[in-house]
């Protein structure tokens, strides 16, 4: 989390190993089987991020954009035999950013930790996509803090 003329290339790196080559991988990991049994729920995590981009997060909005649109090209090659929801979440109770380099975005983001939403939180609103009949795709959950 920094601005673009920093250069934190060894970050971007880690960002998209992490974010978008993670859900890759774990779409590989899970789909062969899915496909197999003919059923399925993929959830991949976003952001909100991934909606709305802020000063220092250009590379992390990015990567949770290619959540979105990974996510969404799934949904269509498997053409409604698996189903695949986004979840995205706004602050939430995390490790995120607790390697953050800048102490200015550092500070920024202990002070939003403080209307942090929990993991429980999260949980519920997969839970929710989970209950919905087989002939409803909840496409996208997008979660975010009061106020």
């Amino acid at each position: 989390m920094s601005t673009l003329d920093k250069l934190k290339v060894d970050e971007w790196e880690k960002m998209i190993d992490v974010n978008i080559k993670g859900v890759l991988y774990g779409i590989g990991a899970v789909l062969p089987i899915m496909q197999e049994q003919g059923y399925g729920h993929i959830f991949n995590i976003a952001s909100t991020a991934a909606h709305h981009v802020v000063p220092t997060a250009a590379v992390y909005a990015g990567t949770k954009y290619a959540v979105r649109a990974i996510s969404e090209g799934l949904r269509q090659d498997v053409e409604g035999k698996i189903k695949v929801t986004v979840i995205s979440p706004g602050v939430t109770e995390t490790e995120l950013g607790h390697d953050i380099t800048g102490e200015a975005i550092a500070n920024g983001l202990k002070e939003q930790r403080k209307k942090a939403l929990s993991p429980e939180v999260i949980a519920n609103a997969m839970v929710y996509a989970i209950e919905q009949p087989d002939f409803v795709d909840v496409s996208e959950v997008i979660v975010r803090e009061k106020g």
